[in-house]
């Protein structure tokens, strides 16, 4: 693969799509008559965006906003989102989406790590905000775009000057080991790359300039919908279908009225659309490929077989723009094959010295862009967090904390995750953010959480919980669940827990999580396990 453009913002790119694609469909979402917004369906052509992107820009100029400012989105998955954060971003003003499914404490978090200097959100958002800033000691003021009024002037001056491609665009959340979610700051010039690189795949995966129509059921507020496939998109002149959220009943029903050609999964996508009854929509729809990762090997070729298109696997993450993926034949179906290392993109897989490992050894996968420019491509840091970014760039390439194995041919394998995160739906969750959350709880004395299988979501967050009283059993358990989900994102909260008199330390106090369940059997069916998956519901 050839080396992609990251010398220019997002203005910039953005006016060269309009210039070349001012008639083709930009941004569309599906027509659904159970949502609160849009039930007809959208569907905006770049021209129309950039008018309505020129009117936003000029309205956030006169209030103030700019270069220096960063504004907070609760916007949710609506064309609000990807309509205001291109006029701020414009404007050199950087945006930091937040989850909808957010406690007020975890937006609390946020708005006090990132200082935004003004919040975008809905109405039917605004008591959910209101509940956050009592917990923030940062308190922005709160504007709703659909009052459509200016938003508030800005607190302070904007920085002089225009933005480059070194210029903040946007700060996304990820979980870390340490506890609390860290900001990874992205560039201008690493989303431009990002959405010219996903462009540029080939094979199998090769965009249609101009006519590929992209159906991505994933968050705005995650990097595969709100950076990857979105300017993807704008990088060949395609159309974004950004739908709410993945539902499996009405998947092809939307995927057909969109004329989609291109979908985005997840690994829990693929057994929820087999688990639905066969129907004459499984072929109904003019999908060439799906692109996306964790589809569980068994069910790779199955599910290719009965909907007829491939789903390409690929690789990334949100501190290293650059995605690889299994995009030319001959496949390596069913095997976890995600890709091998090309021209901007090396990739090593070493063992906890930085050591490379032979052929067919697990080991951390470590990338970086080149020898010459090992972080070219890469996020700008953690905020406020120098001393995790250098951690993650020792030796001058960047630390994964994905467990892979490299092919004599090649390619990439992925195994697990050596850092200690649970993936459930999606979704990243830090083990040591639960298990601070459990600690709070006045009878909990100690905690131990790990990620167990699970056949629908991929993961889910088991808790392993010495309590102080020795109260154990469903109430007990339900109790704590509440006191979690209370204070958690609902995706957060234990799935399973189970007590325990004590948890296995070491010399230094520290839990040892691996031998919990030393004969590797599944603590799901250990005795005293309580099932609490049934209770994880959003709202």
């Amino acid at each position: 693969m050839a080396d992609v453009r990251d010398d220019i913002t997002i203005g910039e790119f953005w006016a060269s799509a309009v210039t070349r694609w001012s008639d083709r469909p930009f941004l569309a979402v599906p027509p659904n008559p159970d949502r609160s917004y849009l039930r007809a369906g959208y569907e905006i052509a770049y021209g129309e965006a950039d008018s309505e992107i020129r009117r936003l820009i000029e309205m956030y100029r006169s209030a103030g906003y700019g270069l220096g400012h960063r504004v907070a989105m609760l916007l949710e998955n609506r064309p609000e989102h990807v309509l205001h954060r291109l006029a701020l971003n414009s404007l050199g003003a950087s945006i930091v989406p937040i989850n909808p499914d957010y406690r007020p404490a975890e937006t609390a978090y946020l708005l006090e790590h990132s200082e935004p200097a003004l919040i975008l959100t809905l109405g039917s958002r605004r008591e959910q905000i209101g509940a956050a800033l009592t917990e923030s000691r940062h308190r922005p003021v709160v504007h709703l775009p659909q009052d459509g009024l200016p938003p508030p002037n800005a607190p302070s001056p904007a920085v002089s000057g225009a933005p480059n491609p070194a210029t903040e665009a946007q700060i996304l959340y990820t979980s870390g080991t340490t506890g609390r979610p860290k900001g990874c700051m992205l560039s201008h010039g690493y989303e431009v790359s990002c959405g010219a690189w996903y462009a540029n795949l080939g094979g199998l995966a090769a965009l249609d300039p101009g006519r590929d129509r992209i159906y991505n059921p994933l968050p705005l507020y995650h990097l595969n919908a709100g950076v990857v496939s979105l300017f993807g998109a704008v990088a060949a002149g395609c159309c974004q279908v950004q739908t709410d959220r993945f539902a499996p009943t009405r998947w092809w029903r939307e995927v057909k009225a969109t004329r989609a050609t291109i979908v985005h999964y997840l690994g829990i996508v693929a057994p929820m659309l087999l688990n639905q009854p066969p129907s004459g929509a499984d072929r109904d729809h003019t999908v060439r490929f799906g692109i996306g990762a964790g589809i569980e090997p068994e069910l790779h070729s199955v599910f290719e077989t009965r909907f007829g298109f491939p789903l390409i696997e690929i690789w990334g993450m949100t501190e290293f723009c650059r995605v690889l993926g299994d995009t030319h034949h001959p496949r390596q179906v069913g095997t976890r094959a995600f890709g091998k290392a090309v021209p901007g993109f090396d990739v090593r897989v070493v063992d906890d010295n930085d050591r490379d490992v032979a052929d067919h050894t697990p080991g951390e996968m470590v990338v970086r862009h080149s020898a010459a420019t090992p972080r070219r491509g890469a996020f700008s840091g953690y905020l406020k967090n120098d001393e995790e970014t250098e951690k993650g760039w020792r030796g001058g390439w960047f630390h994964t904390g994905d467990t892979v194995w490299r092919g004599s041919d090649g390619m990439h394998h992925f195994v697990d995750r050596k850092k200690n995160i649970i993936r459930r739906s999606g979704e990243n969750i830090a083990a040591a953010e639960v298990e601070a959350t459990l600690l709070t709880h006045p009878d909990v004395a100690q905690a131990a959480v790990l990620a167990v299988k699970d056949e629908v979501r991929e993961e889910e967050v088991l808790a392993c919980i010495v309590t102080r009283s020795g109260a154990s059993g469903t109430d007990t358990a339900e109790a704590i669940f509440r006191f979690c989900n209370e204070r958690l994102a609902y995706y957060k909260a234990p799935g399973w827990i189970c007590f325990a008199e004590s948890l296995p330390t070491t010399g230094t106090q520290k839990i040892q999580k691996h031998v919990l369940f030393p004969d590797q059997s599944d603590p799901r069916h250990a005795p005293g396990m309580i099932d609490l998956r049934s209770k994880k519901r959003r709202g």
